[in-house]
């Protein structure tokens, strides 16, 4: 409960409002977002005395629920909308009387400024406050409700946290809305189990940090991430930082390679760093990602 508040706060600093739907949903809800015919997610719970086939049966996803209520806000011409709900799905379990019921937390929005870009910074930022530290993010391209282009699952510990990215047009359609939407839902459930409980604070640092960039070309299917988690794992403890500040597509860059140009921070805790050292380092990230992944330096 505490997370969840924890997440509530964070979710409306960054311009999210809270909204509850019902946990009765309709079985025409699973069309509407194109899941498959054999979906698990299509075994519901069915309620003995509905009010209507509309509230027949509990949902096993919080997509929908955000879907009617952004396109709420779009039939009333409302330009832009954020919305969040912790919200609980209910999922039968073979061999239980009763399903269980994790805990999800739904984000979705339109309008301008929001994108794929803008709702992944969000997340970093959200699952960094609650004690995520370096979720790794990869694309996704076969869920039926998204986009194939701009949709990623989220992952930490071995354990996938839930998925983001654009609904996919046909089911953005499918709910009567012709613009670009953006949802998230992430597992509140798995998320407890590789969060850090405790927060660690470091005194500041004594000895300078030194930065290096690099220009680098890769084949155009390789993730930012992938590189980024090579050039991690080969900079050992002096590395403290890698950012990612341009990618260039163009002249001067072969057909099929895309430029990639990262910000490295490098600091020792213990001396000041010479050129040695840090030659040493970008040396060996050097060679680990040509190795690895076949990238060079620009």
């Amino acid at each position: 409960a505490i997370l969840a508040q924890k997440a509530g706060i964070l979710a409306r600093g960054m311009g999210y409002s809270e909204i509850l739907t019902y946990s009765f949903d309709s079985p025409k809800m699973f069309d509407a977002i194109r899941l498959p015919a054999d979906s698990p997610l299509r075994s519901t719970v069915k309620i003995l005395n509905p009010l209507g086939e509309d509230t027949s049966v509990m949902r096993t996803t919080a997509l929908p629920a955000m879907l009617e209520t952004l396109q709420r806000n779009v039939a009333f011409h409302n330009k832009a909308a954020k919305f969040y709900e912790v919200a609980t799905i209910y999922l039968p379990k073979e061999g239980q009387t009763l399903p269980d019921e994790p805990k999800i937390l739904s984000l979705g929005a339109y309008g301008a400024g929001v994108n794929f870009f803008t709702m992944k910074g969000e997340l970093e930022a959200m699952l960094r406050c609650l004690g995520l530290q370096d979720p790794t993010y990869t694309a996704v391209t076969d869920d039926p409700s998204f986009h194939p282009g701009r949709c990623a699952r989220v992952s930490a510990g071995g354990k996938d946290l839930g998925l983001f990215g654009q609904v996919h047009p046909l089911v953005a359609a499918n709910y009567g809305m012709d613009v670009e939407v953006y949802a998230a839902q992430l597992s509140f459930s798995d998320f407890l189990s590789v969060r850090k409980a405790e927060t660690v604070y470091c005194p500041l640092p004594k000895y300078p940090t030194v930065s290096r960039d690099l220009a680098l070309v890769c084949d155009e299917n390789k993730t930012v991430g992938c590189v980024e988690q090579c050039i991690a794992a080969a900079g050992g403890k002096l590395l403290k930082s890698v950012n990612l500040f341009d990618i260039y597509r163009g002249p001067g860059i072969p057909a099929g390679k895309k430029s990639l140009a990262f910000s490295l921070e490098l600091r020792a805790d213990d001396r000041t760093l010479t050129d040695e050292d840090t030659t040493a380092v970008v040396k060996k990230v050097l060679d680990k990602l040509e190795q690895e992944l076949g990238v060079q330096l620009r």
